[in-house]
């Protein structure tokens, strides 16, 4: 392997903490154990960047991992070398049970497939996990001949257990140390690579959902859904990168087993572990017709009830499972939470628990080549600092920086305020460090985006409570508002109910004799200077004369359309996007004219708007000789309101009665008329 800058900059920052993951790779499926046991030998035996002292740690792992792994068929084989040798060393998955009928506790082994093997009550007080899910250890398993000689006797027994896992303190210092190395690229990067994965080979948009992923790690009770195609990973994460994870595989889950028995009071898997994972979620069911409902509870306020007793928990819940079909037709048929368990798939009350929706079909099969063969974090040493992120907060430090918008409820903010949280715990381990305004955008964006895309379902499903998923944010008080949608709701030359940014309207050009009516998107962005440019080369004539009408309507008509804002002091782009055969832009001078306006004001024009009009320099309206075609064009592209002179009103009034309920139509009689309309609240 030949060292890059990220490696170079991950041996300065973190030395003694770095495994090369292409050596855990190397493991991987060789041994019957998860790939967090490989690495945490790798990182005792290899954790360096000489070649020579890799290839002697590589020997001593291979070692271990072959002579104290037990592969199918080789039980009886370790059995034997326990009698012969008195006793042997193992890596094996750790559980326990109470024996009510000895008053003792019994361990079992899978791998040797033994279930009454002997274990002090003190090693079992000091290790809780071992009752309700297990975790892998490395243990000394003995044989002792004389209680085998006894009625009923168990010969074997554990003399000693060492978790794998990392439970040294001050690993988050180090790890807050060791980021100030890093930038935020970078550091994106190099935790990319401590989870398995070449960011190099994998698009922008699969390595923000995998970072996403890491949320219920940072995060307490936090609940999320990833639905996408079969081989994409979903729950490898959870079942190869920590000890503090736990996948339920598909089939029944028990409300004892994962909340609290009520004959022990033994409580469950969300108090036990930091994430509880349920895989194929399709197949969930619960023991207890109650069990879903206890679920919810427990996703909304992080407690459930034994008796009269409430008991808290953190563990955060995360489901993952197949599409059967593509996205786009999963929403022509139903919904995206559709290959949910029937009891879930359309709960509103479920669904508002969720506090984010994964894409799981942005993210590629994997293959070979998505891993990564360079220097990352040793998995239990980040998985250590992960869990003690969990009661760390950065929302204080973001506290007035950012605004959400009007359309969010209570149980949204909390959502979007948890994902915000999580996200910037990753990228800032450090309490103290300052956040930048970049990385803030970036993590709302994600955060809202996940959060409106279990809006979206929930509206689907028709709950009249759920109409409003406009979400929208601002940084600062004077920032402008930005709306986020979820890209497969888009479509880039249909019109959606979301607002466009600042400076962009859809338009409709009437066309003329030689041209049909068209769609089109003006874009304007602005910034110091003065004049207008115009970057579509070459420049329509018709829409030059458009954007001409509708600049000199602005300055003339400066003071009533955006009131102190001088726009000769203001430079304006321009760009014209043609979505239909017609390419003239022709007639386009009142969309400019908002469009310059709405550029100017730092405000959208309302969702689902589309505009149609001439101007002349005078500031008269040209007449729409076809406004029926129009008005039907602008329903075939999924506007909701048409914003139209008043002078086709008449016209208007032969649109059919089936057209005619699926828009609304707002008239102007002038520039400023038309602004105010366009801009609505």
């Amino acid at each position: 392997m030949e060292l890059d800058e990220l490696d170079r900059l991950a041996v300065k920052a973190f030395d003694g903490y770095l495994v090369r993951k292409d050596l855990a790779q190397r493991f991987k499926g060789q041994y019957p154990v998860p790939t967090y046991v490989g690495e945490f030998l790798l990182g005792r035996y290899c954790a360096s960047t000489d070649e020579e002292e890799i290839a002697e740690g590589l020997e001593v792992v291979e070692r271990q991992m072959r002579e104290r792994t037990v592969r199918p068929g080789e039980e009886e084989l370790f059995k034997s070398r326990a009698r012969e040798h008195g006793s042997i060393k193992l890596i094996d998955l750790v559980t326990a049970r109470l024996d009510t009928a000895t008053d003792s506790y019994l361990a079992s082994l899978p791998s040797l497939r033994l279930n009454d093997v002997r274990i002090d009550p003190e090693m079992v007080a000091s290790n809780e996990r071992m009752l309700t899910g297990g975790f892998y250890a490395e243990i000394q398993l003995e044989y002792d001949a004389a209680i085998a000689q006894e009625k009923a006797g168990r010969p074997f027994g554990l003399t000693s257990l060492r978790p794998i896992q990392l439970s040294k303190r001050g690993v988050l210092d180090d790890l807050a140390r060791g980021r100030e190395y890093f930038t935020t690229y970078e550091w994106k990067q190099f935790l990319l690579r401590s989870i398995g994965f070449e960011p190099s080979r994998l698009s922008t948009r699969a390595q923000d959902i995998l970072l996403l992923k890491m949320i219920p790690f940072v995060e307490r009770n936090y609940n999320m859904v990833e639905l996408g195609p079969r081989g994409t990973g979903k729950s490898h994460l959870f079942q190869q990168v920590s000890p503090y994870s736990h996948l339920v595989s598909g089939g029944k889950a028990t409300v004892a087993r994962m909340f609290v028995n009520n004959s022990t009071g033994q409580r469950g898997l969300v108090c036990q572990y930091d994430v509880v994972c349920f895989d194929e979620v399709s197949g969930i069911s619960f023991d207890q017709r109650d069990g879903i409902n206890i679920m919810k509870g427990y996703m909304e306020s992080g407690e459930f009830s034994r008796g009269r007793e409430s008991i808290r928990a953190s563990g955060s819940i995360v489901m993952v499972g197949n599409f059967e079909v593509d996205v786009e037709h999963q929403q022509r048929i139903g919904h995206l939470l559709g290959p949910m368990p029937p009891e879930m798939r359309n709960d509103t009350a479920f669904m508002d628990r969720l506090h984010a929706y994964l894409p799981g079909w942005d993210v590629p099969k994997l293959e070979a080549s998505l891993f990564t063969d360079h220097f990352g974090l040793v998995s239990d040493f980040l998985s250590e600092v992960w869990t003690q992120l969990r009661s760390d907060s950065r929302l204080t430090a973001i506290q007035g920086r950012v605004n959400y918008g009007g359309a969010l409820s209570g149980r949204d903010t909390t959502a979007v305020n948890r994902s915000v949280n999580g996200l910037l715990k990753l990228l800032y381990p450090n309490r103290d460090q300052f956040i930048c305004e970049e990385d803030l955008e970036w993590a709302v964006r994600l955060a809202m985006e996940c959060r409106r895309r279990v809006k979206e379902q929930q509206k689907r499903i028709g709950s009249a409570e759920f109409r409003n998923t406009h979400f929208s944010y601002q940084i600062g008080n004077d920032g402008i508002e930005v709306f986020i949608v979820t890209p497969e709701l888009q479509s880039d030359n249909s019109i959606g109910t979301d607002p466009l940014p600042p400076g962009q309207v859809w338009a409709i050009s009437p066309g003329g004799p030689d041209e049909n009516a068209g769609l089109y998107r003006i874009d304007v962005n602005e910034g110091p200077g003065s004049g207008v440019k115009i970057i579509n080369v070459p420049v329509p004539g018709p829409f030059r004369e458009s954007i001409k009408y509708g600049e000199q309507n602005l300055f003339t008509r400066a003071r009533e359309l955006v009131g102190d804002r001088d726009p000769r002091q203001h430079e304006f782009i321009v760009q014209l996007r043609a979505f239909d055969t017609a390419k003239s832009g022709a007639h386009l001078g009142l969309p400019a004219l908002l469009a310059f306006c709405s550029s100017l004001l730092g405000k959208s024009l309302k969702g689902g708007l589309i505009a149609v009009g001439g101007l002349n320099l005078g500031g008269g309206l040209d007449p729409v000789y076809n406004a029926v075609n129009v008005a039907e064009l602008a329903i075939e592209k999924g506007a909701t309101t048409l914003l139209i002179p008043i002078s086709a009103r008449r016209q208007l009034n032969e649109l059919s009665d089936e057209m005619a309920t699926k828009i609304s139509i707002l008239f102007y009689a002038d520039a400023r008329e038309a602004l105010i309309k366009a801009l609505g609240d």
